[in-house]
């Protein structure tokens, strides 16, 4: 399918690895100029380079959400090197501490709702006049299943994805006048490089293959998942394309599951 994304300014952030590399890839395929930004210098320039055989151009830009200089040096150099930006995807984040309610702390709940939410609120903040201009646009949080169906540890990250879906669809109405769509994806159990890692420690834990690890932590973990697997980041990617598209122009406040069935409710 062709997405009409050739030529439009791009930004994904948290494109270093996992979904973030393989939204920014995809962004490229397509033919756009997508700006790949992350903490690690070395990891978002080798994403970057990943891109080079590909139609579209991939900017490095190493940089860390959390701070407001390096959002806005990631906001000045895009629009000074491609003219504007069509499309922000804020995918950067964490699931921060793996604990119980009572483990974490304050400090641990703020960190984590800087990365995951006030971050991204920044970083719009910044974008919005860009695409308020031309009077276009497309803004795309990742979210996560844990959002509407959060697990009994890891509260903090289980409320900041909920504060994101429901910045989503309070941002969609405010700006959609402005010809702006604000959309979410939210995936479930993706194959990502540190839940592969992960899965293999497990399985070297159990004796068994990383796929024998990960059918048991799916039945354990994430017995929901009616397809019986995990998902992949180039899976979370397309949804992202198809988001960003101009097929999806009547889609805006929506959070468009990736989760292999896992949601066990018709809400959002």
């Amino acid at each position: 399918m062709d997405y009409g994304l050739k030529g439009r300014s791009v930004i994904v952030t948290g494109a270093s690895k996992g979904i973030g590399r393989a939204t920014g890839l995809a962004f490229a395929r397509e033919g756009a100029n997508v700006v790949l930004f992350a903490r690690g210098a070395h990891e978002v320039e080798r994403a970057a380079g990943d891109a080079k055989d590909l139609p579209g151009t991939a900017l490095a830009i190493a940089g860390d959400v959390t701070k407001a200089e390096d959002r806005e040096r990631l906001v000045k150099t895009t629009v000074d090197r491609f003219g504007g930006i069509d499309v922000l995807v804020n995918n950067a984040g964490s699931i921060g501490a793996f604990a119980p309610f009572e483990d974490l702390t304050l400090e641990n709940w703020r960190a984590l709702f800087e990365l995951n939410l006030f971050s991204v609120v920044g970083l719009i903040q910044l974008v919005l006049p860009h695409m308020r201009k031309v009077r276009r646009g497309r803004i795309i949080n990742i979210s996560s299943e844990s959002a509407v169906q959060p697990d009994p540890v890891m509260n903090h990250y289980n409320a900041s994805k909920a504060a994101l879906n429901n910045l989503t669809k309070s941002l969609s109405k405010a700006v959609g006048a402005d010809g702006i769509l604000v959309n979410a994806v939210a995936p479930a159990f993706i194959k990502t490089p540190l839940v592969e890692e992960m899965l293999a420690n497990l399985a070297r834990e159990h004796g068994t293959t990383p796929a024998q690890a990960e059918q048991a932590f799916l039945k354990e973990n994430r017995p929901n998942i009616v397809l019986g697997r995990a998902g992949t980041s180039e899976e979370s990617a397309e949804a992202v394309l198809f988001l960003a598209s101009d097929q999806a122009s009547f889609i805006t406040g929506s959070v468009l599951r990736v989760d292999g069935g896992s949601v066990a409710t018709v809400s959002i």
